[in-house]
Order: structure tokens, then sequence, then C-alpha cells
């Protein structure tokens, strides 16, 4: 599954890419003023140059690549749960899931963003989606609770594999 999710990243950084290509090397250029900041209803109220659309796919890029260089030390992770020897494996394993999880998610959120803020400069309209910031957010923290209740989960099921029938409860 995390390869799956590895490859859906890089797709998702790479049209971004593409589609910030296109918009400023493409036939249709951007104008020279842009929207670069939009309210709660996802109308513009910041304009400025073409140039900040940059900033997107390099914090993107530095996401990914960040989020990828900290998947390489699970071993270091600070876990919310009590890490034994017989439940260190699946709590990795957990976290370097959700770790894939939001790397995917967050690469194809901000290409959609980005996406939707060129096609909104193209289109004149100048308006994104109202929902697609509080989306993000519902997805996002979805994933890390989803995770989180997984941690504790595996966690609880080591402490009951240890105490065996019959063992005293705390």
């Amino acid at each position: 599954m995390r390869k799956s999710l590895e490859a859906i990243a890089l797709i998702a950084l790479f049209l971004m890419g593409w589609v910030t290509y296109l918009a400023f090397e493409g036939p249709d250029r951007l104008p020279d003023r842009v929207p670069i900041h939009f309210d709660m209803a996802g109308n513009p109220n910041g304009w400025g140059s073409p140039a900040v659309l940059l900033l997107l796919p390099i914090v993107t890029a530095g996401l990914y690549f960040a989020m990828t260089v900290v998947s390489r030390f699970p071993s270091t992770f600070n876990y919310p749960v009590r890490v034994t020897r017989e439940n260190l494996a699946r709590l990795q394993s957990v976290s370097l899931n959700m770790i894939a999880w939001l790397k995917a998610e967050l690469c194809c959120f901000f290409a959609i963003l980005q996406w939707a803020i060129i096609r909104a400069v193209r289109s004149g309209q100048g308006h994104l989606f109202a929902l697609l910031v509080p989306a993000l957010l519902v997805v996002v923290f979805s994933t890390i609770g989803w995770h989180f209740v997984a941690l504790f989960r595996a966690a609880k099921t080591d402490s009951a594999a240890l105490q065996g029938p019959g063992a005293p409860t705390n």
C-alpha cells in the first residue's frame, strides 16, 4: 500500500509541476496580476504577481522531501503509547502508513489547489471552491485520528497477549 501511495504522491507532484509550467510557459500564459489570497467563501481578496504561484510547488516538494526523510528513521519516532519489543514493528508500520497517507493527501491537495487557482485566473471569475480547505482539514485530521486509534490498538493487542488467559489485570 505504501508504494501505491508513494506513486500517487509523485504523480500529484509531477502534475502540479506540469500545470505550473504550462501556466508560465504554455500558450495561455497567466496575466500580470493574479489572485494570491482567498477568503473563506473562495473569493479573492489579495492580488499579486503570478510568480507567487511558484511557491506552492516549492513548498509541496519540500514537504514531500521532508516526509520522505522522516520516514527513513522510524526508530526515532515518539509514540503516544508504551513501546515494547513485541509491538515496535507494528507501531512503526502504522506510523509509516500514516506518513505515506499524509504525503499523498497533501501532494494531491496542493496540486488541486494550484490547478484551481490557475483555473480561477483563466476563467476570469477568480473564485475557488469554498469547501476546498475545510475538506483538506477533515481528510488530514481523519487520517491522523484513524492512525492514532490503530497505534493504541496495536499497543493494547500486545499487552493483552502478554498477560495471557487468567492473568491478573490492572
